[in-house]
């Protein structure tokens, strides 16, 4: 029998990897800010990342408290458009486009927790492209849905566009495993239903003696006002609102009629159901368990319309269950949500309320490595989520962190501020990433980075070789450790055999070591409890040092080639070369496991 097939997406240096330097984060207490008041629920140690998010997601991967603990995932990545906006370039190369969103999202779900969910905001430049990706990093079973999102209406400009006008996104929806995915149920209001048009006038009495009249008629009567056309001539424009609210008010009483076969309801309901048929106008009804009465006349179920309203932000709305289409969020006023402006990049807030709604709840982890304006910080905080953005641009400085800043500070009246009523509080660190662990003196020879003090050594070794960093007080030899037996101790000096005899004496037969240093004698490796290793060739074995920007900036790229004629079956040389270039300003071998 033949072997199975993978299906994949491929294309010119999807099997080159980057690699990466793990680097620690270092806290630039400057930036960072916290409320004075400590409130129950308030969340004060998230992140706020500034540098390369590819680098910084390494970085947070070999962090036990955040690798497998993301609970919401929210991308809104470049959509690679070919155009240049004022924050950001977004046009790039597609094969290249596709290797970076790879190589974040391999990373990404990797730190989502098993019961996580990630959203991948796109539009259709890639659209086609990144799902195969995606299926192949997360399984396709665990792509939930692709959300339609309609960003604008048809006005202004776009209506003079030749052909089709776009007017959408789209968001790719994934579970990091479907078995374990238990989404929020979330509901979107709707327009008023005019199919229930009666209401129960005295509602008070019993089902018995419950009389049915006109919904117009009674919101004239409850109005003072003699008729419906009056209703609509004092009222004019609003009349339909007016109904509404009045529609809101009343929904425990105001009723459809809907006809029901015999065989659609239990043994009991079919009895209050031929009841109904023999005594005209008179309500029946039969109870049920666990579940709301059902109640006919005249042969016919009546529904009630607050079986179709939701508490919405707090208030009663007719509400439906959430579809795939997103049509209510248009970004209107977009430009004052949080006192930040970022043309042709910002998401609104509600946006990416509806995404937590679906995947969190008080409490959860959201990340988002692609920070931009800090719409999803921003909605997280307010929605008592934890949170971890990353942004490599100034922004993070003069849009972010300002951002978060009068969020915590209770200033920020936009967005979704009164839907969730936030008042302030909370707080954030700011981060950025360590520099390289290795630099060159004078003499052109590779030393350990004169910024690295001893602890920032000793953490920034322990992530290069997954060892949780955890220096210990009573064994300076204790810095970090991988197991209950197995540890990890950095140092910048050069070993003895008698130095490293009596570190493997104290150490012991029932517990490991592995020894970071700049040199040591050879014979230390007959010493069977302790691995060493030299510090400056870890670091050139492991990884690509120095390199602090893996951002792909379009300005850094060979111009892209025409496309080749239909007849041209293959590109010619000059196209080959230009493609093996772009990689190669990418890409430096494979990454080591």
């Amino acid at each position: 029998m033949a072997g199975k097939t993978k299906l994949e997406l491929t294309w010119i240096g999807k099997d080159e990897r980057p690699r990466l330097e793990p680097r620690i984060l270092i806290e630039e207490p400057e930036f960072s800010y916290h409320a004075e008041t400590r409130r129950e629920g308030d969340n004060f140690d998230n992140m706020l990342i500034h540098g390369d998010n590819l680098l910084a997601l390494k970085a947070l991967e070999t962090d036990p408290n955040v690798r497998g603990q993301v609970k919401c995932i929210y991308i809104d990545p470049p959509f690679n458009t070919q155009q240049a906006f004022e924050n950001y370039d977004d046009g790039i190369e597609h094969s290249l486009w596709l290797s970076l969103m790879r190589e974040r999202c391999i990373i990404l779900h990797r730190l989502l927790s098993e019961d996580g969910s990630m959203f991948v905001h796109i539009d259709d430049n890639e659209l086609g492209y990144i799902i195969p990706v995606l299926d192949e990093i997360f399984g396709r079973r665990n792509r939930i849905s692709i959300i339609t999102f309609k960003q604008s209406s048809v006005s202004g400009p776009k209506a003079g566009n030749k052909g089709v006008v776009t007017t959408n996104n789209y968001i790719i929806y994934y579970s990091k495993s479907r078995d374990k995915w238990s989404p929020g149920r979330v509901y979107t209001a709707i327009g008023r239903d005019d199919r229930y048009s009666k209401i129960i006038k005295n509602y008070d009495r019993p089902f018995s003696e419950w009389q049915l009249e006109s919904l117009k008629d009674e919101f004239c009567r409850e109005k003072g006002i003699s008729s419906w056309s009056e209703a609509k001539k004092k009222f004019t424009d609003k009349i339909e609102s007016k109904l509404e609210e009045f529609v809101l008010q009343s929904a425990v009483r105001v009723v459809r009629t809907a006809r029901v076969a015999p065989k659609d309801v239990n043994e009991d309901a079919r009895e209050a159901l031929a009841e109904s048929n023999a005594v005209p106008d008179r309500v029946f009804c039969s109870k049920r368990e666990g579940k709301d009465p059902y109640y006919f006349i005249n042969g016919e179920q009546l529904i009630f319309y607050s079986a179709k309203t939701k508490l919405i932000d707090g208030k009663a709305t007719t509400a439906a269950p959430l579809t795939n289409l997103w049509e209510d969020l248009l970004s209107n006023n977009l430009h004052a949500e949080g006192g930040v402006s970022f043309p042709n990049g910002k998401k609104p807030e509600a946006l990416i309320k509806r995404c937590l709604e679906l995947a969190t709840s008080e409490g959860d982890l959201v990340l988002d490595s692609f920070g931009g304006s800090g719409s999803t910080p921003a909605v997280a905080h307010k929605m008592k989520r934890r949170w971890i953005v990353v942004e490599l641009g100034d922004q993070a400085t003069t849009h972010i962190q300002p951002r978060l800043k009068r969020i915590v500070d209770g200033q920020d009246n936009t967005g979704i501020t009164s839907a969730v009523s936030w008042k302030g509080g909370g707080g954030y660190r700011f981060l950025k990433l360590a520099p390289s662990l290795l630099q060159k003196d004078k003499w052109g020879n590779l030393v350990i980075n004169k910024d690295y003090q001893p602890e920032m050594l000793g953490e920034a070794m322990c992530k290069h070789f997954n060892y949780t960093y955890a220096p210990s007080s009573e064994n300076y030899w204790m810095h970090g450790k991988a197991t209950d037996n197995a540890f990890i101790y950095v140092t910048t000096n050069s070993l003895t055999f008698d130095q490293l005899k009596a570190l493997s004496e104290e150490v012991g037969e029932e517990r490991s070591l592995l020894v970071c240093c700049m040199a040591y004698e050879a014979a230390g490796d007959s010493l069977t409890n302790l691995t060493i290793k030299k510090i400056p060739r870890v670091v050139l074995d492991r990884c690509e040092w120095g390199k602090d920007d893996y951002s792909l900036k379009i300005e850094a790229l060979p111009l892209q080639e025409e496309e080749p004629d239909e007849a041209e079956t293959t590109p010619n040389k000059s196209q080959k070369i230009k493609t093996s270039v772009a990689q190669t300003s990418l890409f430096d071998g494979p990454e080591e496991n």
